[in-house]
């Protein structure tokens, strides 16, 4: 069972939910489930954040991918020749073209590996092989985590269902006591 702590802690969870002025144990044991409920329901809502969050650097990356490809081919096609790096640098190789600085900026931000040896941010075929290559294994491993997540989602949101029809079947056994009482029965 995982822990909460902070405002939603179980304690505070109960003290806000009210089933009335019954205190039956099944009503006892609504509230209980009610409780696990939204903790439940809180853990999943924290997944989905950091789902959302996972999605958009994914995104991010796909996109630079995108870049360094394009950049690659237009090398190759010697359209980098000329061109300053953002060392100031210019282009010379036939099959080299400059990174650009938002892409310099994604790969430092999370210690992605590029050959930049001579410190000229300038890449040949090779070289962007390379950092294309450090950009999809990173794009992998985000992947993963984001499987991850969605697995312990799913299993919250299990939990989160299983614990509100505990709470929906213990309300409505506690009631049909309470209509059996009045019928004298």
């Amino acid at each position: 069972m995982s822990q909460v702590t902070g405002p939603q802690s179980l304690s505070q969870i109960m003290a806000d939910i009210d089933l009335g002025p019954a205190g039956g144990i099944q009503m006892m044991f609504a509230k209980l489930q009610m409780a696990q409920s939204q903790i439940c329901k809180n853990q999943a809502n924290d997944y989905m954040k950091q789902i959302q969050d996972i999605q958009a650097e994914q995104k991010a990356c796909a996109d630079l991918i995108a870049t360094a490809r394009d950049l690659q081919n237009k090398g190759k096609n010697g359209e980098g020749v000329g061109i300053k790096s953002i060392s100031g640098t210019t282009t010379a190789g036939k099959d080299c073209y400059p990174m650009p600085q938002k892409l310099v900026d994604f790969m430092d931000e999370r210690k992605l590996s590029y050959p930049n040896s001579d410190k000229d941010y300038i890449l040949g075929k090779d070289e962007w092989d390379y950092t294309l290559k450090s950009l999809t294994n990173y794009q992998e491993q985000i992947g993963s985590k984001t499987q991850t997540l969605m697995v312990y989602l799913q299993d919250f949101i299990g939990q989160h269902n299983s614990f509100l029809q505990g709470a929906n079947t213990a309300i409505s056994n506690a009631n049909q006591v309470l209509t059996n009482i009045a019928r004298g029965q």
